[in-house]
This record gives C-alpha cells, structure tokens and sequence, in this order.
C-alpha cells in the first residue's frame, strides 16, 4: 500500500514592498557606512578602550593589568595637579567662553553698522584668529611682560596699576582670557552672517511700536540669534575642554623652563595657575606613562563635556530655535 507524503507547506508570498524596504534599509546603510565606520574608529573605540584602560596598569609598552579602582582613587585623591587644573578649566569654561560670546556678538554688531571701513575692521578683528597658536602666545606673553612688555609701560605713564600678568596667579587666567577675546574672528563672521539674516520689516514694525534699541535687541535680534548663540557656547565649551597648547606655551615661557623634546618641566607655572585638564593627559600618558590615570581623565573631560552641553541645549533649545 503506497504512503502519502504530507503536502509541503506553502511559502508565504515575498510582498513587493518589504523588498522595496528592505532594500531602502541597506541603500541608507550603504550611504551611511563613512560616517557609522568613521564614528566607529574614532569615536566609540577610543572611549570604550579609555573606560578599559581606566581600571588597569598601562605604560603602553606591556599587557595591561586589571587594577581596579586604584588609578581613580589616585586621580581623585593622591594626584595633587586634578583639582587646580579642574577649577582652572571650569573658570576657563565659565568666563573665557561667555566674554567670547559676549565680545563676539559685540563685535559683529559694530562692524555691520559701519558706514566706512566695513572692510577694513572685518580684516584687522579676523586676522587674529589665523596666527598659529604658539605664535600668537608668544606675542602676548612678551607684551605682557610685567618688567619690559608695552602694556605695562603704557599702564604705568597713565598711573594704572601694572599687573605681573602671567608672572602672576591672580592674573595669569585674564590673560588667557584676553588672548582669547584677541583671535575673536571665528565668532565675529558667524555673528555678523546672522545679524545680516534679521528681516529688516521686524526692526522697522518695532519701531513703529516705539521700540529702542534695547528693545529691538531683546525682542528681534536676540530670538533670531538664539541657536547661533547656543551653537557658540556649545563649541566654545569643547574647545575650551580641549585648552591645552596656550596656558602650557605661556606658562613655560614666562617661567623661563622652555624645555625640550623628552624634559620633564612642571606644569602650570605660576603655582599651577594655568594647568589645565589637557596638560594632565598629556603629562601623565606621555611623560609619566601611567595610561590609565590619564585615561581617568580623559572620561572626566568627556562627561563635563557633555554635562555642559547637554545643559547649554537645554537651556538653549537647541540649534534649532524651537522653544521648548
């Protein structure tokens, strides 16, 4: 007697516009590949490889050893440059990038309303910003010389009083700061292509209201600048996070330790005034070869980074503009 084999079960049919997805899925995949590749090797394998060597021995010659909590509890507790450079970096982050903005919007604000000389002035606020940053260090340090800088001789024949500068803890900070408001032309050209984009029928239909120029300000440019405001301070923040080549030029300078390639030189002079996070990484990774402590660092850099950026979108609504 023949047996009857069961019926195979059908296949359900393949719809058209699954394949049609799912070909759009790998068409988008394909045209993001760069960026998740980019983001990939430069991005999430550098942090997850920071957050491991964090808890291990690491001169980066041998094997990392698991280590546990030591190089935290070293950073936080025995390493007496953390807490200088973090109160450095936060006043840095604080009142360099908020006068940056301040000085900037003001700047593109003048330079938009001149009448002659437009030019001129755009040229004389942006070249700044293109000297080298040891350059531009350099010069600073030695017009601020506190025995023999201009700046102090001229502050002298008026009767004001002549700060030490970088010579000096208390001020050694405004002068970074002042060098800083000095290449200011990075935020002045975005400033001004903003200022440009306000709709003139607002200003005219607020002073037809009887607004002044406070008014306007607070009510027509102010909203329309928000997200380029808030795209400033963001990029100021992580800029500022990353200071690194300025306080150490100019610390090593006025100091007179100009070392050279493989000579230890404190950091910070005066009295760890203009240590900074940065200087940290690079003095414990690649002076002191203890990869670990500066990878806890690192991690510390990168949370304070997006805590402030984070609170900044907020408060900012974002570069979108959006109100919420």
């Amino acid at each position: 007697m023949a047996v009857r084999t069961p019926p195979r079960p059908a296949r359900p049919p393949v719809r058209k516009g699954s394949r049609r997805r799912r070909r759009e899925t790998l068409r988008n995949l394909a045209f993001l590949s760069p960026w998740l590749l980019g983001t990939g090797l430069f991005f999430f394998y550098p942090l997850v490889s920071s957050a491991y060597y964090s808890f291990t021995h690491y001169d980066g010659f041998g094997s990392p050893t698991f280590d546990g909590l030591s190089n935290w509890r070293f950073v936080f507790s025995d390493y007496p440059f953390f807490w200088p450079a973090l109160r450095n970096t936060l006043w840095l982050v604080v009142v360099m990038v908020t006068l940056r903005v301040i000085f900037g919007l003001g700047v593109g604000m003048l330079v938009i309303r001149l009448k002659r000389g437009a030019n001129l002035f755009r040229t004389l606020y942006y070249a700044p910003y293109l000297a080298p940053p040891v350059a531009s260090t350099l010069a600073f340090v030695f017009l601020l010389n506190p025995g023999t800088g201009p700046v102090n001789t001229i502050l002298g024949k008026v009767g004001l009083p002549e700060p030490a500068w970088f010579n000096d803890p208390a001020w050694s900070k405004p002068a970074l700061t002042l060098l800083a408001l000095w290449g200011i032309g990075d935020l002045m050209v975005i400033f001004m292509a903003s200022l440009l984009d306000v709709p003139k029928e607002q200003y005219e239909a607020a002073q037809l209201d009887g607004a002044g120029p406070f008014q306007q300000f607070r009510f027509v440019t102010l909203p329309h600048l928000r997200p380029i405001l808030t795209f400033a301070a963001v990029t100021g923040v992580i800029a500022t996070m990353q200071y690194y080549t300025e306080p150490l030029v100019a610390g090593q300078i006025a100091s007179g330790q100009i070392g050279g390639s493989g000579q230890q030189t404190e950091p910070g002079y005066p009295d760890k005034s203009t240590l900074t996070l940065p200087q940290l990484v690079y003095h414990l990774g690649f002076q002191r070869f203890d990869i670990g402590a500066a990878c806890v660092i690192a991690l510390v850099l990168f949370a304070l980074s997006m805590v402030f950026a984070a609170l900044l979108m907020r408060r900012g609504g974002g570069f979108l503009g959006n109100d919420a």
